[in-house]
């Protein structure tokens, strides 16, 4: 989202004015891509992590609002639910020791911020789904103080008329509803953002959606949900769930849900801001003063500020996102697929991953996604996400293979070339892929050591279900602080 928004309501007309004005800004924006209006000269790569709170009984803690007071820095931001908070790292360059300036800054930012935390009771865990959340956890009065939170949530339930139905059907199955969108919560991502000029845009959201479902088998570390063991990566499907404005019938018809995958390679950055007006009714009709066809015939740099709302509550897994700084607008693709954890430095390894693959397929000769059907980059992301590390994925060329081999045959190799492109010191490139190699060679992501260590407390130590989640976040909070990646990560 990342617009305040003021507690209101709207009436038909607020909705027909801001149905016309969204429509001014695709117009602005399309003449604005005709002119080259953007900044391309010095492309830069950013990173939010979304992070869950505890007490020290290993349960969601409900003090964002403290914590983000006792922390005291703009970086860390509140979101949905009470017990999360966001960190935004200023944006950079990956040339040189790029990625090891983000997890240095990253590791000092979470340590500093722990420390104060602390200090009102809780504690910071990166991790996709927090283990001991339970459903009573997940309620009207957990939702996080801003009104914008509270406004979305009253426009999504408007627009459904009835209660979400969360269903999932893994190792173990789930079954309930709910009158709020708070599960959605539950879900805490990492998001990378990669900079890039109109002309190479399509070419960089194409590779990237073809490579998500294997970015989610290699990071999948969201396994369990309200007790149950479900898909490797159950963020996906729960984000799908709990965000979902359909009724049953309009699922019935056809209608496109607002957490998207999408349903074609695109040629341009256009078709997916034009997608996202076309087939998407408002949430949030909020109308901005400017008018952005003024602005931009007096040579101003338009806001789009309707577009860029509307655009932010239509969740696609690798998003557009149209961008204003210091007076100069730009483009990125927010990459959206991933959890959050286990540590900084699995999370910087996922990034390089992804950030030199992307960039070797979108300049290669001949595009992956000429050889590879749309729908089979969707059905490698579903399998991905149900099976993690041990999905199976189709691959031009090669069929259907086990992901790590895949990787380890394929993509680390463009993985290599493609930060050799954007310039990234050879010893930080090596140090990064080497930990998505070991990552394939033992088999082991956060999913599989949270599943491992849960069977092992069950088992071994009899502990009942409760106690044994709470062990493993305790377990899972000592290991994250120690940086060591999680295919090191001991069973205990």
């Amino acid at each position: 989202m990342g617009e305040e928004v003021g507690a209101r309501t709207f009436s038909r007309e607020d909705r027909a004015r801001y149905r016309e004005k969204v429509h001014r800004c695709l117009d602005v924006f399309a003449e604005m891509l005709r002119e080259s209006r953007f900044d391309v000269e010095r492309p830069m790569t950013g990173l939010e992590i979304e992070l869950n709170l505890v007490d020290e009984e290993s349960m969601p803690a409900m003090r964002n609002a403290d914590v983000l007071a006792a922390i005291a820095d703009p970086s860390f931001q509140t979101e949905l639910g009470q017990f999360n908070v966001e960190i935004n790292v200023a944006p950079r360059r990956l040339a040189g020791t790029g990625t090891a300036a983000f997890e240095e800054h990253v590791r000092a930012s979470l340590n500093a911020a722990e420390t104060k935390a602390r200090g009102v009771g809780a504690h910071m865990v990166m991790i996709g789904i927090l283990p001991t959340l339970r459903p009573e956890h997940l309620t009207a009065e957990t939702l996080s103080a801003n009104p914008r939170y509270q406004l979305l949530n009253e426009q999504i339930f408007a627009a459904r008329g009835e209660d979400l139905r969360i269903s999932i059907s893994g190792v173990e199955r789930l079954a309930t509803t709910a009158d709020t969108i708070t599960p959605e919560a539950a879900c805490t991502s990492t998001q990378f953002h990669l900079q890039v000029s109109p002309a190479q845009f399509a070419d960089h959201w194409n590779a990237a959606q073809a490579v998500a479902g294997i970015q989610v088998a290699l990071g999948a570390n969201s396994p369990l949900l309200f007790g149950r063991e479900l898909w490797r990566e159950t963020r996906i499907p729960l984000f799908q769930q709990a965000t979902d404005t359909r009724a049953e019938e309009i699922k019935a018809q056809g209608v496109r849900p607002r957490v998207w995958f999408g349903e074609r390679w695109i040629t341009s950055v256009f078709d997916l801001f034009e997608e996202n007006v076309r087939y998407f009714p408002a949430l949030l009709p909020v109308c901005d003063p400017e008018d952005p066809a003024e602005a931009l015939a007096r040579g101003d740099v338009p806001k789009l500020a309707e577009l860029r709302l509307h655009n932010g509550t239509v969740y696609r897994w690798n998003r557009p996102v149209y961008d204003v700084y210091k007076g100069r607008p730009h483009l990125r693709v927010e990459n959206r697929v991933l959890p959050a954890g286990p540590t900084v430095l699995d999370t910087v390894a996922n990034g390089a991953f992804y950030f030199g693959l992307v960039r070797a397929l979108a300049e290669s000769d001949r595009p992956l996604w000429s050889q590879m059907s749309f729908s089979a980059a969707e059905e490698n992301f579903n399998a991905c996400a149900r099976h993690g590390i041990d999905a199976q994925v189709f691959w031009p060329g090669l069929g259907y293979l086990p992901v790590t081999e895949l990787v380890l045959r394929r993509l680390l190799p463009l993985a290599h070339h493609g930060l050799d492109r954007w310039g990234l010191d050879p010893a930080e490139r090596d140090r990064l892929l080497g930990i998505i190699e070991q990552r394939c060679l033992t088999g082991r992501n956060g999913a599989t050591w949270q599943v491992e260590t849960l069977h092992r407390l069950e088992s071994a130590d009899h502990l009942d279900r409760p106690e044994a989640l709470r062990e493993v976040v305790r377990h899972y909070v000592e290991l994250m602080h120690s940086n060591r990646p999680v295919h090191e990560w001991p069973i205990p």
